[in-house]
């Protein structure tokens, strides 16, 4: 079983070593708050993700490649229109890699920035770009921005 560990921050000024974004689409076959099975377009590949409730910051995760054909078909027949889209971007900080979203659609003009972590208690240092941690925020989880796009805020 694959397992997610991270946190999340607001993000107040891009880095200046922002690396080119790959584009992706993600929506929701089922999102509840103990469960989420979500279907993403990221680049050229399609990804089935399935995650369950989280205990504190770790959370069980079960992600599998799927034909990007597929992936779309679910998106359009099974998501409702519900659809998030960004673009995600790396940089590091400190020996870490950080991933920064830049939403757009509904949610343009939101840029959230994660870092995944090895253990809820590992040490890392917080960029000077990042802003608020929001990790504990339920309105910041995509699942929820797909309900409840942040320009409707």
């Amino acid at each position: 079983m694959g397992i997610e560990i991270e946190k999340k921050f607001l993000v107040t000024t891009l880095p200046a070593d922002l690396a080119p974004g790959v584009d992706i689409c993600q929506g929701y076959l089922l999102n509840t708050p103990d469960k989420v099975v979500r279907v993403r377009i990221q680049g050229e590949k399609g990804f089935l993700t399935i995650k369950g409730p989280p205990v504190a910051l770790v959370r069980p995760e079960f992600e599998y490649e799927i034909p990007v054909t597929d992936a779309r078909q679910m998106l359009d027949r099974f998501c409702d229109r519900k659809i998030i889209e960004k673009s995600r971007h790396t940089c590091l900080h400190q020996g870490m890699t950080w991933v920064i979203d830049r939403f757009s659609g509904a949610n343009h003009g939101l840029v959230v920035a994660e870092i995944e972590l090895a253990s809820s208690d590992q040490p890392f240092s917080i960029p000077p770009w990042a802003g608020p941690e929001v990790t504990h925020d339920p309105a910041y989880l995509n699942a929820n921005l797909a309900k409840h796009p942040f320009r409707f805020w």
